[in-house]
């Protein structure tokens, strides 16, 4: 996608589905600010919310208590993140049957960073699942769960090429995954390559695009190029000279996300996956201008 000068989708207002990442807060100040982002959100009846997950320990106890709450208190559909890491087949079913007894129906299956860290080799647990894949077959046979699984317009970095990467893909789709969401991208020709390849291999499951509004362009500079997505250089200049002025970052931030939906909605996609960083207002008004409104305002009006 380049520099596009904002204006109303042809296709705006026709019907859109959202669904919406977070991360399990580490205090109680994050998990004040998480629970106002998900209490903001929905309102728009996004059709999940997901939760991220970490290898064992206190992030996965996190994640468990974020979506049990997420079952008990809202009308929302949590997915519960999981992924092979550092675990055994035993420990990942443990974790799979507690969230279907905590109410979970939709799990995100990813095999996970390496424990070393992003951009080191990795190297399944001896005695747990090897890939994706392999997860998705474990989580369909304990329970029908709707599974989600990654998809990398751009490849995903470890891949030796886009059509290995695509292989990949059609594996977790033979294990019977549900919908991909993909990494976050910024041009938006690649991902429309990519969907032409993936439907041209026979992969028909919902490619989800995964948005992420720039709350910080340096640090999201930096995770992009771990994960592999590139940042084109107008994205760049948009951004240029406002590390200190943080209203006029977000300003700029809604005005570039907004262009790649729309231009994306444009393009025929009416499913978008937010990664929101726990921070609900660029994404809220994201989604207004992709014409979703507040139910509760609307019932009321």
């Amino acid at each position: 996608m380049s520099p596009l000068t904002l204006r109303p989708s042809r296709q705006a207002f026709r019907p859109i589905k959202v669904s919406f990442e977070f991360f399990p807060p580490k205090t109680s100040e994050m998990e004040a600010t998480l629970w106002s982002s998900i209490q903001r959100l929905a309102p728009l009846n996004p059709q999940f919310v997901s939760v991220t997950y970490g290898a064992g320990g206190s992030t996965r106890e996190r994640t468990h208590a974020t979506v049990s709450r997420l079952v008990q208190e809202t009308h929302l559909k949590p997915a519960a993140h999981l992924t092979c890491v550092a675990a055994t087949k035993a420990e990942v079913d443990d974790v799979v049957r507690s969230y279907w007894d905590a109410g979970v129906r939709h799990i995100v299956a990813l095999r996970g960073d390496p424990v070393s860290g992003i951009g080191t080799a990795y190297e399944p647990h001896p005695g747990g699942y090897r890939q994706t894949c392999d997860l998705v077959a474990g989580i369909k046979a304990i329970g029908d769960f709707e599974v989600s699984v990654s998809a990398y317009p751009e490849k995903h970095p470890e891949a030796s090429s886009l059509d290995a990467d695509i292989d990949a893909l059609q594996a977790k789709v033979d294990c019977g995954a549900d919908r991909a969401i993909t990494q976050f991208f910024f041009d938006n020709d690649h991902y429309f390559r990519f969907l032409d390849r993936v439907r041209a291999r026979g992969i028909s499951i919902p490619i989800v695009p995964g948005i992420v509004p720039v709350q910080n362009f340096k640090q999201t500079s930096n995770f992009a190029s771990k994960t592999g997505a590139s940042v084109p250089d107008w994205l760049a200049a948009r951004f240029e000279g406002l590390e200190h002025d943080v209203e006029t970052r977000k300003l700029v931030a809604a005005a570039v996300a907004a262009e790649q939906v729309i231009d994306l909605v444009d393009g025929g996609v009416n499913e978008f996956h937010f990664y929101t960083m726990n921070r609900a207002d660029l994404v809220y008004a994201i989604c207004h201008l992709l014409g979703l409104r507040d139910q509760g305002m609307k019932a009321a009006a």
